[in-house]
């Protein structure tokens, strides 16, 4: 069944946005019982932030003290042994921007706030989070966007045919609960033993650029993993510099959501010179090298992440752009995006770019977005912002790429099937014939289709 969005849907704001700066507050961390002492110099050191990462009950207990119902680390509990697959990771300056305005004293009192919170709700999910029926779509997979099947070496996806990704490493200093890595980075879980990187960093390394030196097709390359803020920076310095030695290369992004999670690294004085040198042999060249960062609610541009980033543009880098994720229950609404957005460009310099709507891997379900709500969020906060400041919100389709959810060729609102196509074929494809012709899906998640389309997958699941 091929329909067109509703002609009835609406298509302006719901509830008129009012534009309000507002100034940024870095909420008070000595609000938990376990901060109460920690020194402003101590919250700026990016080697006390990583010390004191929160990774399990006992971690969070000794920041919140008894400010939680048992009940929470109990459903904490539950999805780590049966639906997480990612394991917990939360720099103190994380940990902070959950329940940013909640002032709790009385034991308990703060577990409704953790509870609604849009940023627990995905670092830290929990079981009672979870579809209880569709916890997982039939179709997802744990590589949904097989990033690894299109490696040319190690860690190198050759996806897009002037672009790569380059994933240098398979750790980040925080671990989203929906990365769409959840195959490759951090720690196993219960439900995910992760894979493995088998090269040595540096013979990774190594083998990307002497791949890149004889790819001339190739002019961009994103530099990710993990996350760079993990990287030693003279190793990653090492990197971008033979990246810049490199004729063919006009862009260089490096991925961070450090910038969010701990800018206390990208503030850092060596840091900052090391980036200071890359960005002044970059402008030699003519090559843009920008930093990509991943925010999805406007709590988390507090004062530190924008004098962090700041700095990185004062250091020389192009630009410092965001790349957030359209998750249902967290920033699924035009308000929300709209609050974003203006946090980052009024306050931090940095560009709203992309909204992917989340990939279809396991137990992902809860936050994923049907298409036809992406499609009128995205109409829904055009005319808003600037327009080099307006993300595109798109559908990152396996095998066929990022796509504006606008650009569906068709879509069966009752299944909640759309169909894609594309122009070019990756290295994966190049030997099959009917590639050119190929049509690739995306599905809606299972609950929120009408009666008939839930009872038809139900049905599928059970034959």
């Amino acid at each position: 069944m091929d329909t067109a969005r509703s002609q009835t849907e609406p298509t302006a704001l719901e509830g008129v946005y009012e534009y309000r700066s507002s100034r940024l507050v870095e909420p008070d961390w000595r609000r938990f019982p376990g901060w109460r002492d920690v020194t402003e110099a101590q919250w700026a050191d990016p080697q006390w932030q990583r010390a004191h990462c929160v990774k399990d009950a006992k971690g969070l207990r000794a920041v919140v003290g008894d400010l939680l119902d048992e009940a929470f680390y109990e459903d904490w509990e539950r999805d780590r042994l049966h639906r997480a697959t990612m394991s917990v990771l939360l720099p103190p300056q994380m940990v902070n921007t959950i329940a940013p305005e909640a002032a709790a004293a009385r034991p308990g009192e703060l577990t409704k706030a953790f509870y609604d919170d849009p940023v627990r709700r995905y670092m830290l999910p929990v079981f009672s989070d979870r579809h209880p029926q569709w916890p997982s779509h039939p179709m997802a997979s744990r590589d949904s966007l097989h990033e690894q099947d299109m490696w040319v070496v190690e860690g190198l996806t050759h996806r897009y045919p002037t672009k790569v990704l380059a994933e240098l490493l398979s750790t980040c200093p925080q671990y989203c609960g929906h990365c769409t890595r959840m195959d490759l980075v951090g720690n196993s879980t219960p439900q995910v033993v992760k894979n493995k990187l088998q090269l040595k960093p540096v013979d990774r390394a190594d083998r990307i650029l002497e791949h890149l030196r004889a790819s001339p097709g190739i002019r961009d390359v994103v530099v990710s993993g993990g996350d760079l803020a993990n990287m030693p920076w003279p190793r990653l310095e090492r990197f971008v510099d033979g990246l810049l030695d490199i004729e063919s290369i006009r862009d260089i992004r490096l991925a961070s959501k450090g910038l969010i999670g701990l800018p206390q690294h990208w503030n850092s004085a060596p840091v900052l010179q090391g980036v200071e040198r890359i960005a002044r042999k970059a402008r030699s060249r003519g090559v843009r090298v920008a930093l990509h960062t991943h925010a999805n609610a406007a709590q988390q541009v507090t004062p530190g992440v924008a004098r962090a980033s700041w700095a990185l543009l004062g250091a020389g880098l192009h630009d410092v752009r965001n790349q957030g994720v359209l998750m249902r229950g967290i920033n699924d609404n035009a308000h929300d995006l709209l609050d974003l957005c203006f946090a980052l460009i009024d306050h931090a310099g940095i560009t709203p770019y992309y909204f992917y709507m989340c990939d279809m891997i396991p137990n992902a379900e809860h936050w994923r977005v049907p298409l036809h709500r992406a499609q009128l969020i995205q109409h829904q906060i055009l005319g808003y912002l600037p327009g080099f400041s307006t993300p595109r919100i798109v559908c990152d389709v396996p095998m066929a790429g990022k796509r504006w959810v606008d650009q569906a060729d068709s879509y069966d609102r009752e299944l909640g099937v759309s169909h894609w196509s594309k122009s070019y074929l990756t290295p994966l494809e190049a030997a099959d014939p009917d590639a050119h012709s190929g049509s690739y899906q995306y599905y809606d998640p299972i609950d929120t289709l009408p009666l008939s389309g839930q009872r038809w997958w139900r049905e599928a699941r059970q034959g």
